[in-house]
C-alpha cells in the first residue's frame, strides 16, 4: 500500500499520540509501574510508558488518540495528579531528547575533581586529565599517590565532586 492509498495524500495519519501525566514529585517511576500493570490488566491501547529521570513530576504515555480512555486509565492510580493538555497532542520533537541516550562522560570535563565510587581505587579522589567520549572512559590522576600515574577508568565509576573553576 502506498501513501496515496493509505491517506489520499503524501502524509499518512499517525493514529497514536503522547499524553503527559502529572505525578507527585519523586513518584514518577511508581506511577509508571502502576500504570504498566493496569494497562496489562485492562488490555488498554497504550504502547509505551516513559518516565525520564530529568522530567520530574511527569510520566509520558504513547497510545491511541483517546483522551477519555486515558483519563479512565489514570483514575485511581496513586500519586497521579491528572493529565496535562487534554486534547493537545505532544509532538515527538518535544520529547526526543529524553529518548536519546546521553554519554556517561558528558557532564565531566578535564580538570574536574572526582571521587572514584567503585573498583580498586574506590574512595580515592582524583583530577580528570583526559576524556575518551567514544569509549566512555576517563583518565585521572590520583591525589594520594606517591608517584603521578595516570589511571584510566569507566566514566560511571566516578562522581564529580568539584567542577573546574576556569569555565
Amino acid at each position: 500500500m502506498n501513501d496515496e492509498e493509505a491517506g489520499g495524500g503524501s502524509e499518512v495519519a499517525f493514529p497514536h499520540t503522547i499524553f503527559a501525566i502529572k505525578t507527585a514529585l519523586g513518584h514518577e517511576k511508581t506511577v509508571a509501574e502502576n500504570l504498566s500493570m493496569k494497562v496489562k490488566r485492562k488490555r488498554s491501547r497504550i504502547y509505551a510508558i516513559l518516565s525520564p529521570t530529568k522530567l520530574r513530576g511527569y510520566v509520558l504515555l504513547e497510545g491511541e488518540k483517546n483522551t477519555k480512555a486515558v483519563e479512565e486509565l489514570i483514575k485511581g492510580v496513586q500519586y497521579v495528579r491528572g493529565m496535562v493538555g487534554g486534547e493537545r497532542d505532544i509532538d515527538l520533537k518535544e520529547i526526543e531528547h529524553y529518548l536519546e541516550p546521553k554519554p556517561i562522560v558528558a557532564d565531566i570535563t578535564e580538570g574536574d575533581i572526582v571521587e572514584i565510587i567503585n573498583g580498586p581505587f574506590k574512595g580515592e579522589k582524583a583530577r580528570v586529565k583526559q576524556i575518551d567520549t567514544a569509549k566512555e572512559e576517563i583518565t585521572v590522576e590520583l591525589f594520594e599517590a606517591m608517584v603521578s600515574i595516570p589511571v584510566t577508568i569507566k566514566g560511571d565509576s566516578v562522581r564529580v565532586i568539584e567542577k573546574e573553576e576556569n569555565q
